[in-house]
């Protein structure tokens, strides 16, 4: 059955009304509990023809008590088989109308129960005579939750899916359908899962706190993009989603602690992409007494064990690559990379010839006439250099324009040191040496708040934030900082094209 078939309703109706049936033979269609002792996945690995086969007529020695939810149903007079689906994956029913209380098998359990439904079942193993291990009803059997929606059904074989949901709309906006159907999708967030507490292992490893620091904030930073807007009635004060952990993590090594990490939420309030979606996960960690070069060391090690963790090999295939995180990762300057991809030499060249050359030379349609010089380096880059770099490569030494938090280039003047990493076209990984100077700091929260004060028509002094000013003047140890997005690694490390397809419950229109 497909999500839009046309006899959907009619099917939903008839289920209430088994619902009703059920209720008023006194069967409680939602019972409280049910206790299990055994999963799909470890009866079919530890069933052992020799322990555990019946002799026929016999009961057999292997009893397990299971429950899960019907996918398939099939009735054959006075016996049925049916396939029933746990988390770890499916398993073959047998019920004989025998083994059920009197005038259930024919009352109840044919006429009232649907693919859909989830059940428990307690009796013994065996393995039929067309060699599948089953489970025989032979002690107990509950309706544990009848599913008032149908199903899309969902038929396999060892060749072949039939019937799958396929629709991407239907799938992101009704995930537990998804789930449920879709064993490979549960697949895609157990890997999501190993993926964080790998990372969360690694780097409680290497003696570095993991703390929480607010969502709600006076005033948002460490990161340029429009923040999501709420208010505190209380307080009777703005307050905004955070955009990034940046700054508050920092002033954590003003207070002593010297290697802090992050994992959670940030919020955008931009447009979506397969790439974006306004609520997304970070990792961010910072180190004292470390620069961006260390920070480049300790990534390579940090995804390699990641990877190695969810494939046993520090390799991956995605989108026809076989990306390879072992040995040591490519580096490449900003401006070189700039100049090998399209042939202009843009390092400490002007706004204006920057725009030509953008808009001129290699026509770029993004391109704006009113984009201030950072904007069109990051234009040129984004379309010209990105898409081509598949292989791990750390993209270094960007310009002052694009990083208002990273330290200065200690040799090569209007730079930062700072990095990308930048893995099958997109950007897995930022880092700085982090700016640590109070007044070059101010000096740079007052350029970007005036910019963004003409942009967006508010005072520039609400944009600063005085209290983070005010940490590092009490002084801040040199530092190298990393931010990883979670949701795109995630995506590269289980070969998913959108970001839509690694967050369980991703930011939809509404429904029409």
């Amino acid at each position: 059955m497909s999500p839009s078939s046309p006899d959907r309703s009619e099917q939903e109706q008839r289920r209430r009304e088994e619902r009703k049936a059920l209720e008023e033979r006194g069967i409680d269609p939602y019972p409280y509990a049910w206790d299990t002792d055994a999963r799909a996945a470890d009866i079919l690995d530890t069933f052992d023809d020799d322990k555990h086969q019946p002799e026929d007529g016999e009961e057999g020695p292997y009893t397990v008590s299971i429950a899960g939810r019907i996918t398939d149903l099939r009735v054959m007079g006075g016996s049925t088989f049916f396939d029933l689906r746990d988390e770890t994956g499916r398993i073959q029913v047998y019920v004989r109308a025998q083994d059920l209380p009197d005038d259930y098998y024919d009352e109840v359990f044919t006429e009232l129960l649907d693919i859909g439904d989830i059940v428990g079942v307690e009796g013994f193993v065996f393995r039929t005579g067309m060699g599948e291990v089953t489970v025989r009803a032979a002690h107990n059997f509950q309706l544990l939750a009848k599913s008032l929606r149908p199903m899309p059904v969902v038929k396999e074989t060892d060749d072949e899916t039939y019937y799958e949901v396929t629709d991407k709309e239907f799938r992101y906006r009704q995930r537990y359908v998804d789930l449920a159907v879709n064993p490979e999708v549960r697949d895609v967030f157990r890997q999501r899962s190993t993926l964080i507490s790998t990372m969360r292992d690694f780097l409680d490893e290497q003696g570095y706190l993991e703390v929480e620091t607010p969502v709600l904030q006076p005033v948002y930073g460490g990161a340029s993009a429009r923040p999501f807007e709420t208010h505190h009635n209380a307080l009777d004060m703005p307050l905004y989603l955070r955009i990034a952990d940046e700054l508050y993590l920092k002033r954590l090594l003003v207070g002593g602690l010297e290697g802090v990490y992050e994992i959670g939420k940030d919020f955008r309030n931009e447009g979506l992409s397969r790439f974006h979606n306004p609520e997304f996960t970070m990792m961010e960690c910072y180190v004292a007494y470390k620069d961006y070069r260390w920070m480049m060391d300790l990534t390579e090690d940090l995804l390699r064990t990641v990877t190695t963790a969810l494939h046993d090999a520090p390799t991956v295939e995605f989108e026809g690559n076989e990306i390879d995180l072992s040995g040591e990762w490519r580096r490449v300057a900003f401006f070189e990379a700039i100049e090998d991809a399209t042939g202009f030499d843009l390092y400490q060249e002007d706004r204006d010839t920057v725009y030509d050359v953008a808009a001129n030379e290699l026509g770029l349609e993004e391109a704006d006439a009113g984009m201030d010089l950072g904007g069109l380096l990051d234009e040129i880059f984004s379309e010209t250099v990105e898409p081509e770099l598949i292989q791990p490569t750390f993209v270094v030494d960007y310009p002052i324009e694009l990083s208002p938090l990273a330290k200065k280039h200690r040799e090569k003047e209007g730079l930062v040191e700072r990095f990308e990493l930048v893995v099958a076209g997109r950007e897995i990984a930022n880092a700085f040496s982090e700016l640590n100077d109070p007044q070059d700091q101010r000096e740079r929260f007052e350029a970007q708040a005036r910019q963004r004060a003409e942009e967006e028509d508010v005072d520039p002094d609400d944009l600063i934030d005085e209290d983070y000013l005010r940490a590092l003047e009490y002084g801040m140890p040199p530092a190298a900082g990393l931010g990883i997005g979670i949701d795109r690694l995630t995506m590269l490390l289980t070969g998913q094209e959108s970001i839509r397809d690694v967050i369980l419950f991703p930011l939809l229109r509404p429904e029409e």
